[in-house]
């Protein structure tokens, strides 16, 4: 494929910078699309319908009809994998994932080999998804980092993480344990997904923030090296993009130490951090407030130019610092991606 022909968000992983930045949103495949709505009601639960591969293909590729976005991600959440690795989840209408009680290390850890062929189905995804998709829009495919989902198996839900913070303090071999057995069953599952038509891979580090220098290098930094080291040593050479929300000025340190090829950042990132990155010979990724999304209007136009003036004379992706709302008018959405595209 000529460099003319490669996608545009795979032109900016590989280091170019070009005319205008590629551009996709977290969370684009769903809950803000009247569509997905419709078809959610399909679904007996959330964790069926992310099971569905002709659902979930249908509900990746809805936004994609809707807008002129450069790539789609699958549809599907990071906590099938504790459920592949034997623990219970299941979704509360209005109030969000729930988790049974944390199974045995030594039963996870058997349970790794088996943890893949359970989520076969997102291969499956991938592969529709990619077979209708047209070749110059690119498609991605992720996993939770191990110490985002390690907080929800620990805490049971969603939380302010301060429980299994404490966790992590008071348990650290049990805890290194849990990302040891993560690391490697989600390192299986990106393997599944690349070889399924994922061109790019995401590492969500949804829950970063609030951590010490020394902690972030142990639990963050640490697992995320050895999942792509496990995935290059698979044969896999799919670029990744690394997600530590709220890191704050610690992205830098993981900027430094994690081969990934692009940072993603959140609304909170400077300027001059992400040139700074950019400099280092790696992409970013981010960073419209989902919030302006949502709000719309001048400011959002104003702060949607300043991100490309600011970033766009490297390697830049343009997107969001977390999803899409669901209440965000797709109007918005419709106005913010027109406006980067120029279309």
């Amino acid at each position: 494929m000529s460099d003319a022909a490669k996608p545009r968000l795979l032109r900016a992983l590989a280091g170019e910078t070009l005319d205008r930045p590629p551009v996709w949103f977290m969370r684009q495949a769903g809950r803000s699309l009247p569509e997905y709505r419709e078809l959610r009601t399909k679904a007996p639960d959330f964790i069926a319908f992310c099971h569905n591969p002709q659902m979930a293909a249908e509900a990746t590729l809805q936004p994609m009809r809707r807008f002129p976005l450069d790539a789609a991600i699958v549809f599907a959440d990071i906590l099938l994998l504790p459920k592949a690795l034997g623990q219970k989840v299941w979704f509360e209408a209005g109030e969000g994932p729930r988790l049974g009680e944390l199974p045995a290390l030594s039963v996870m850890e058997a349970e790794i080999e088996a943890s893949t062929g359970r989520l076969s189905e997102i291969g499956e995804t991938l592969t529709r998804v990619r077979a209708e998709l047209e070749p110059e829009r690119a498609l991605i495919g992720f996993a939770g980092a191990p110490w985002t989902v390690a907080t929800y198996m620990i805490e049971g839900r969603g939380s302010d993480r301060s429980g299994a913070r404490t966790y992590a303090y008071q348990n650290p071999e049990a805890l290194d344990h849990l990302l040891d057995i993560l690391v490697e069953s989600t390192a299986r599952y990106l393997v599944m997904q690349a070889k399924a038509g994922a061109q790019a891979l995401k590492l969500f580090e949804s829950w970063a923030e609030g951590l010490a220098e020394d902690v972030f290098e142990r639990i963050v930094i640490r697992p995320h090296i050895a999942i792509i080291e496990k995935v290059r040593a698979a044969g896999v050479d799919t670029p990744f993009i690394g997600f530590p929300r709220g890191a704050g000025a610690l992205v830098d340190n993981y900027a430094a130490a994690v081969p990934v090829q692009a940072v993603a950042l959140d609304t909170q990132a400077s300027a001059v951090q992400g040139q700074r990155i950019q400099a280092s010979g790696k992409a970013i990724q981010g960073a419209l407030d989902n919030l302006l999304l949502r709000a719309g209007g001048s400011a959002m136009d104003a702060r949607i130019d300043a991100l490309i003036e600011q970033w766009g004379k490297g390697p830049y992706i343009f997107n969001l610092g977390h999803g899409v709302l669901p209440d965000t008018p797709i109007e918005h959405i419709e106005r913010a991606v027109r406006r980067v595209t120029g279309t």
